[in-house]
């Protein structure tokens, strides 16, 4: 039988920290901002204008052809110094989270557009019709009838895709970014207490998801889907 000692997890909890800090930066960050960036391609996809379906589509085919890993390559190795201009940052921000957050939004907005789409294409075409024929325009008929019945039907798919985000945020180490899965394995191995820390990063991430998902199936209850 192993003898774990857990005495390590005590010492290295201001590291830790450090390291859950950056993967929630970086999953909050690009759910908001994946989900904002995703609805507009939705719209974008659906819009009476041929060239505005055509980009979106383009978009979410390529990104959804792209492993993860090589976008957040490219955003680190090949847009660094334009993500700086671009964005206007300090010379002391750490452009490997600024470069995971922009590649982890520019991807999952892909994923949300379709499962947004969807939503929008589960509303019933005469809420439309109906609305449009009480005097509503089409952009006020998008917001106040559509998205409203649309994000309602979607919620549990959204979060079930955020549960993926937070998950897929620990292949930032490709990047050398110390997010919670490195910052412990990194404990582990310059203290010699790789296995504990492994495993209790493994519990972290598995309390967490277990716990949305636990979530996920009380939304659909209380939402009678």
């Amino acid at each position: 039988m192993l003898d774990f000692d857990w005495s390590i997890l005590e010492q290295s909890l201001p590291l830790l920290q450090k390291g859950i800090l950056v993967t929630l930066k970086i999953t909050i960050t690009s759910i908001i901002l994946g989900m904002v960036l995703g609805t507009l391609l939705a719209v974008a996809r659906i819009s009476i204008y041929a060239p505005l379906r055509w980009l979106a589509a383009a978009y979410v085919n390529c990104f959804r052809s792209i492993p993860l890993v090589m976008v957040l390559l490219w955003f680190y190795l090949i847009v660094p110094q334009f993500l700086t201009k671009f964005l206007n940052l300090s010379p002391l921000t750490d452009i490997r989270l600024v470069s995971a957050m922009v590649a982890f939004t520019a991807f999952e907005a892909a994923y949300y557009s379709e499962i947004i789409r969807a939503g929008m294409n589960s509303v019933s075409r005469g809420q439309n019709y109906a609305a449009l024929a009480l005097g509503m325009t089409k952009s006020q008929t998008l917001i106040y009838v559509i998205l409203p019945q649309a994000f309602r039907v979607m919620t549990p798919l959204l979060l079930t895709q955020g549960v993926i985000l937070f998950q897929d945020t620990a292949l930032v180490y490709i990047i050398g970014l110390a997010d919670f899965f490195r910052t412990a394995t990194n404990i582990g191995k310059t203290t010699g207490y790789e296995i504990e820390m492994v495993l209790f990063a493994g519990a972290g991430y598995f309390v967490v998801c277990f716990c949305v998902s636990l979530a996920v199936t009380v939304v659909k209850k209380r939402l009678k889907l």
